[in-house]
């Protein structure tokens, strides 16, 4: 398990506008995605970061880009990291996470309760 911010979406939510480029960044570094086919369940974007990085509170930014050539709209949040022990408590690698939903209107949103049913 690796460290870092995930973002999810549901490429449903982004068929309105035909499809969008998403693009998250993290503390500089970025990863860019489609929003995939509104038949697929779920679109995933994650950044990846040090190993080490620690329990720190980082600046996250998504970029949503319409693939009919409307207007970018850019949101900002910051993710607090939380250690993650995949192996159990006490057992090595300690990953540092974070997640977030992309929503179309709200932009940046908690993950918890993500359901791929809709809202």
């Amino acid at each position: 398990m690796d460290s870092g911010v995930s973002v999810v979406w549901r490429p449903a939510d982004f068929q309105g506008s035909g499809g969008a480029t998403l693009r998250v960044c993290v503390d500089g570094s970025c990863e860019e995605r489609e929003s995939g086919d509104p038949s697929e369940p779920i679109g995933l974007a994650s950044v990846r970061l040090p190993q080490d990085v620690g329990a720190r509170k980082l600046p996250v930014e998504l970029t949503v880009t319409p693939a009919d050539g409307g207007r970018a709209v850019t949101h900002t949040a910051q993710a607090q990291l939380t250690a993650e022990h995949p192996n159990g408590p006490g057992c090595d690698p300690v990953a540092w996470v974070a997640s977030f939903r992309a929503d179309p209107v709200k932009g940046l949103v908690s993950s918890e309760g993500f359901s791929l049913q809709g809202d």
